[in-house]
């Protein structure tokens, strides 16, 4: 197991599981805690950021900002995890996709390299833009590199991640040959911006929410989306998503 700083941000959590590996969906997610932590620590959801069915070997990236984060960064290697997964609905990628489009913030574009990894031994055309405050806080460049995917970073500190720039940019880039499918997380105004070029582009877009949960199964119900129509309760994230299709 590998528990160690991905950059000042973020760690890298590497465990051995072959089932988790081999049955992982691209953008599906795992529910994990410490079991060696000093008090009880209900487990965190974490995108599969990569999986090595070969190796049986799982990536996640986490921040590390609450006590049970706290307590996961503790973990040595050797010790025990709870982990429960894979979970919740992925990405559908379309047969004979040509152009996908990736775009995604902070740890959201965790949630998407399991896509350009399984297309990586395809025709298919994958383009990601990687968004964050700076470039030290964007993530997954290399990962997605090494899949063969076009990598385009933006950043609040050079003022190129903004909604209004982003847009003209990925304009000028696709608008005559525009993406079949476009995906996204991490990121309100993104998703947004992505439901507009959805359709105008008369693409498939899914977006991947991120949400604070208890069991990651449904029973626990704390993960409702939305107010529901009166009738019916509101889908969860975690049995219904964490991946839906998006509405322009």
């Amino acid at each position: 197991m590998v528990n160690a700083p991905l950059s000042d941000r973020y760690r890298l959590l590497r465990f051995r599981s072959a089932a988790i590996a081999v049955r992982a969906r691209a953008g599906q997610f795992v529910m994990v805690a410490p079991v060696t932590a000093s008090a009880p620590v209900l487990p965190r959801p974490m995108a599969i950021y990569t999986r090595n069915a070969e190796a049986g070997l799982v990536d996640i990236v986490y921040g590390v900002v609450g006590d049970g984060t706290k307590a996961l960064a503790e973990v040595a290697a050797g010790e025990e995890l709870q982990v429960t997964g894979p979970l919740g609905r992925g990405f559908v990628i379309r047969d004979r996709v040509e152009r996908i489009l990736l775009v995604g913030r902070g740890v959201g574009i965790c949630a998407m390299t399991t896509v350009a990894q399984d297309l990586a031994e395809t025709p298919a055309q994958v383009t990601a833009v990687l968004s964050g405050r700076n470039r030290d806080a964007v993530l997954g460049g290399e990962v997605l590199g090494a899949c063969g995917a076009d990598v385009l970073t933006v950043t609040d500190a050079d003022g190129s991640s903004a909604v209004d720039a982003l847009r003209g940019r990925l304009l000028r880039a696709f608008d005559e040959d525009p993406p079949q499918q476009i995906l996204t997380s991490g990121s309100e105004r993104l998703t947004r911006l992505v439901a507009e070029l959805g359709v105008r582009w008369a693409a498939d877009t899914q977006v991947s929410v991120e949400a604070h949960m208890a069991c990651g199964l449904g029973y626990c119900h704390g993960c409702a989306v939305g107010d529901g129509d009166g009738t019916s309760e509101s889908p969860l994230v975690c049995r219904d998503g964490p991946v839906f299709g998006l509405r322009g």
